[in-house]
């Protein structure tokens, strides 16, 4: 536009000159005129040529501009097309994002809760006060998620885009757990000072809970023994090669605290609180399966010591339903099958109890659901024998996922949550049955996921058992960094230096 209008004036300025009186002698002028009259015809055409060829390029550009833009706006506004805004991810793409985004958090807050174990018995709750909030914190958001995610499977909300949106809640709520936590790892690093004068003491502390926990070991192995000989084996199936995994546990510390201790008197600190982090996972997962066998075994020493009183109870609940009482009123044909079921249930339990070995957990666990199938509440002796069962439920599938979180699925960690809730809020039948489906879809992941390293051994003993675990984060080659407190952002920071 600027060049249009140069053009246009430097046409008009001979115009806005004519006429004018000539300041300069008219003889000089004459004289002047008579010597360059041959030309003067020439010089003014050639000088008008000049200012319209520039006139015309300055419309021809402003012209062009103008075109350029038009189709650029065309392009950023125009639905379709290439530049459009990015493309609304489908819905099983967002499904699949939320259900990594559930797996990522929860192994973010079981690893946070595994080391700051070690944090507390080194400093005390005052201490490490805000790391603990921070954990609480995320282990809400991480709640949330869960129920919003068991909503979603439950067909909950109805409507698409309503549907999305609680998927992306999900990964919203996954998120904010992952930064509490990322935001307090600096604050557990400076706490512990790994990689200066707090190692020696961390060491120290680590090898001597690791102590405490191979006498320990050994002496499950002996319970484990008792439990066969008078219980059946379903019964003690839970546990069933948790002492193995406790020992291989324990023998990948055992190489890890060598290595931290090496690399300490080496004077590699990054290398030492490495090493040292990945043995105490490992120490956290062999005493979680060391203490599966010893609560195990005292939960059917004491539903053995119940059955007898569960027995009475029942039947003591069972009374005023053969009268027609109840919370819920039964059809005639629905109370006499109920009672049928109920006295079958109690006489098979009695015979179980004289005839041999039995399962403790199991009976009771019948005798509570055929009296809640009666319709007459819980109280006393049976409502001692469902929290006793759903306790152990709970704590069995809760000490599997966490020894075995590597290939474990959002479902089964989203099912054990609601199954905690549940306990927590006196629904022990409803917590039972969760727990149990949690433990079961949990044993079917890692049946399916196999071992990432099958031929782990020699130089790198209990390597497939840590990454199994989660001790190991599987990120490299060689297994990848150890888990430590923190979200996705910090959660890896302890890397493996190379050896020196």
């Amino acid at each position: 536009m600027l060049g249009a209008g140069v053009g246009a004036g430097w046409l008009v300025l001979p115009l806005m000159t004519t006429g004018a009186q000539d300041p300069v002698p008219v003889a000089a002028v004459a004289t002047v005129a008579s010597a360059d009259a041959p030309g003067q015809d020439e010089t003014s055409t050639a000088d008008l040529v000049l200012p319209l060829v520039a006139g015309v390029a300055a419309v021809g550009l402003a012209g062009y501009g103008y075109l350029r833009r038009t189709r650029r706006a065309r392009s950023r506004t125009t639905p379709g097309t290439v530049s459009a805004a990015p493309p609304v991810p489908s819905p099983a793409d967002t499904e699949r994002q939320a259900r990594a985004a559930l797996v990522l958090a929860d192994d973010c807050v079981r690893t946070s809760r595994e080391e700051l174990s070690f944090v507390r018995r080194r400093f005390g709750q005052a201490e490490t006060e805000p790391l603990v909030h921070a954990l609480r914190a995320a282990e809400t958001e991480l709640a949330a998620a869960c129920a919003i995610w068991q909503r979603y499977e439950q067909g909950v909300p109805e409507d698409t885009v309503a549907r999305r949106q609680a998927l992306v809640g999900v990964v919203g709520r996954c998120a904010e757990a992952g930064r509490r936590l990322d935001a307090e790892a600096p604050e557990l690093d400076r706490l512990r000072e790994l990689d200066g004068p707090g190692l020696a003491g961390a060491l120290e502390s680590a090898e001597t809970w690791f102590r405490e926990l191979t006498g320990r070991t050994l002496t499950a192995q002996d319970t484990l023994v008792e439990l066969h000989e008078r219980y059946t084996a379903s019964a003690i199936g839970p546990v069933i090669g948790y002492v193995e995994q406790a020992k291989d546990r324990l023998v990948f510390a055992t190489v890890r605290l060598n290595e931290a201790r090496q690399a300490a008197d080496a004077g590699d600190g990054g290398r030492a609180a490495g090493q040292l982090r990945a043995a105490e996972g490992a120490v956290v997962q062999a005493e979680a399966l060391v203490t599966g066998v010893e609560g195990l075994a005292a939960r059917l020493r004491e539903a053995a010591e119940l059955v007898p009183a569960a027995l009475t109870g029942a039947e003591a609940e069972i009374a005023p339903a053969r009268q027609g009482g109840g919370r819920k009123p039964l059809t005639s044909g629905e109370l006499h099958a109920r009672l049928a079921h109920a006295d079958g249930v109690l006489a098979a339990v009695r015979e179980e109890r004289t005839a041999g070995p039995y399962d403790p957990l199991d009976a009771l666990r019948r005798i509570a659901r055929a009296v809640e199938r009666l319709e007459t509440g819980h109280s006393g002796a049976p409502a001692a024998a469902a929290l006793l069962v759903a306790r152990g439920s709970v704590a069995g599938a809760e000490e599997f996922v966490a020894v075995h979180r590597g290939a474990v699925g959002p479902e089964a960690r989203v099912l054990l949550a609601q199954a905690a809730r549940e306990l927590g809020t006196g629904h022990p039948d409803e917590a039972d049955s969760l727990a149990r489906a949690a433990r079961e879809l949990a044993e079917r992941n890692v049946r399916a996921h196999g071992s990432p390293y099958p031929g782990a051994g020699g130089d790198a003993p209990g390597l497939a058992g840590a990454v199994l675990g989660g001790v190991l984060l599987a990120e490299d080659p060689d297994a990848g960094p150890p888990a430590s407190y923190g979200g996705p952002r910090t959660r890896g920071r302890h890397r493996f230096a190379p050896r020196a």
